[in-house]
């Protein structure tokens, strides 16, 4: 997705102010817990994206961190401040992506000792749920997972008999998903017909994805290229994967389903 690397030549350069400010601390020998000893307590918990974020909020965490904001569609373009150096020192646990290959040099420049935890970031729900259950086995916090999972298999299951009564003419609808969103199609129990992506369109697949006929494209809001499938007639619904800055995943469900109906009753 669009939110690939950040620049790592200024989180070296910050790592500095990190030795600096252990050297003015106490001298306890504290340092981040990891594995069983994280589950102790409260786990200190960054990430790097809000997706990160509302898998581990969802899983239980309750101190998170999150190292690139919400508001930062390119996560290239963001610098990292002294705090979120400072921030990932004092974590348990990092949170990251497969897609994200600066987590690692940002635990490395902070001198974490935090746990790094590889994320499937995918708002598909049986994918959503199992991410959660082994974030909150790491966390040790599977009571508060269990009551959110209850909630979301409700949220989700209500969204989804919506936006099946929506069905122009009753009928699923024929959608081209780029990679990204395919969940949304799920969601809505449309019939995918043809993926794309993440690179651009090709003439080919152009021609080919034109051929399905399909009613709905289902672009990906983080790295659009533009109107996917021109002069087919097909509506082009623009899904956002990212939660905000609350980092409540469930909003991302509503909003799917708001611009899916949209789209379906005007065709």
């Amino acid at each position: 997705m669009a939110r690939t690397r950040v620049r790592i030549t200024s989180l070296l350069a910050l790592s500095g102010v990190l030795l600096l400010t252990a050297g003015c601390g106490d001298d306890s020998g504290t340092s981040a817990k990891t594995g069983s000893d994280a589950k102790k307590e409260k786990p200190v918990v960054v990430v790097t994206t809000t997706w990160e974020g509302a898998f581990a909020k969802a899983a239980g965490a309750e101190d998170v961190k999150v190292i690139v904001p919400q508001s930062v569609h390119h996560a290239p373009d963001y610098d990292p401040k002294p705090s979120d150096l400072a921030a990932v020192a004092e974590a348990d646990f990092v949170l990251y992506a497969p897609f994200e290959p600066y987590a690692a040099k940002i635990k490395e420049a902070a001198g974490s000792k935090a746990e790094l935890v590889e994320v499937n970031l995918d708002n598909d729900a049986d994918k959503v749920n199992a991410e959660v259950a082994k974030l909150a086995k790491l966390f040790g916090t599977e009571d508060a997972a269990a009551k959110w999972k209850t909630t979301f298999d409700a949220e989700y299951a209500t969204l989804s008999k919506e936006l099946k009564a929506s069905w122009p003419g009753g009928r699923s609808p024929n959608v081209v998903a780029q990679v990204f969103t395919a969940w949304s199609a799920k969601l809505a129990g449309a019939t995918t017909v043809g993926t794309y992506g993440p690179e651009p369109v090709t003439p080919a697949q152009l021609a080919e994805l034109s051929e399905k006929k399909p009613a709905l494209v289902l672009d990906n809001a983080h790295m659009s290229t533009g109107t996917v499938l021109p002069d087919t007639g097909a509506k082009q619904v623009k899904i956002v994967n990212y939660p905000g800055d609350d980092l409540d995943l469930l909003p991302v469900y509503r909003n799917a389903a708001a611009e899916l109906k949209k789209a379906m009753n005007a065709s």
